[in-house]
């Protein structure tokens, strides 16, 4: 579904991805993780065509999304932190979103709407709402036009434990129904019962790409931050 091929990027003399390349396909839950600086979020934003890199391209279902913008309408993506007109309502935001992408009412995907109980809020102003509050929104928004692609970063932080289950059941719903979600986590314990395959980056470069069941089997763990752990420390002793 997304097939990265040689993907770099820098920023003046800073390379943050380095001949990135990368096959994700429908119908898994991949968990895109690494240390802070290690190019994440860069190639997110390559994805998500926020991002022009200097060389490498990035297709979506065999094409090439330089100078495309079409693409986009595949992808739901959930920002770490929401940003929202302070002064409008949850309600005209998601009319605002609606006039945006222009599809038909009986199209949209309001299950977490309703879960997260934000039918009953649609008047609050985006200004009056808690952390967590906002949160639920971006959620709401991500999966509301029934995307191809999931781009979640960082999509518990700020839930309380109800919701955080209501959100992973979603996510566990929509990759049943063959969509592709990423996820980016510093909460490798909120991955367990989700992620499919695991990416980790580290300098710009997946130091490896592998299903989750592989590393469990392959470290003789049953939890990712386990397995993680002695990969890396394996990769550093080979170093």
């Amino acid at each position: 579904m997304i097939a990265i091929q040689h993907l770099s990027k820098r920023f003046g003399k800073l390379t943050v991805l380095n001949d990135v390349c990368l096959t994700l396909q429908g119908g898994h839950c991949v968990a895109l993780i690494g240390p802070n600086g290690s190019g994440k979020t860069t190639l997110i934003k390559s994805i998500l065509g926020m991002v022009v890199p200097q060389s490498g391209k990035i297709t979506v279902k065999g094409k090439d999304i330089a100078n495309e913008w079409q693409y986009r309408n595949r992808i739901g993506y959930m920002p770490q932190i929401g940003r929202y007109p302070e002064n409008m309502s949850i309600g005209q935001v998601l009319d605002m979103m609606k006039d945006i992408r222009k599809i038909p009412e009986s199209a949209l995907d309001k299950e977490l709407f309703v879960a997260f109980g934000l039918n009953g809020m649609l008047d609050k102003r985006m200004r009056t709402l808690s952390g967590g509050t906002r949160q639920k929104v971006s959620a709401c928004l991500a999966f509301l036009f029934n995307p191809e692609v999931l781009i979640l970063d960082e999509p518990t932080a700020g839930l309380d434990p109800l919701s955080t289950e209501l959100l992973k059941d979603k996510i566990i719903t929509e990759t049943q129904r063959n969509k592709l979600v990423i996820i980016t986590s510093h909460v490798l314990s909120d991955l367990d019962d989700l992620v499919s395959e695991v990416i980790y980056m580290q300098e710009g470069k997946p130091l490896f790409h592998k299903s989750l069941q592989s590393l469990k089997t392959a470290t003789g763990t049953d939890k990712l931050s386990k397995a993680v752990a002695q990969v890396i420390a394996i990769h550093e002793l080979i170093d």
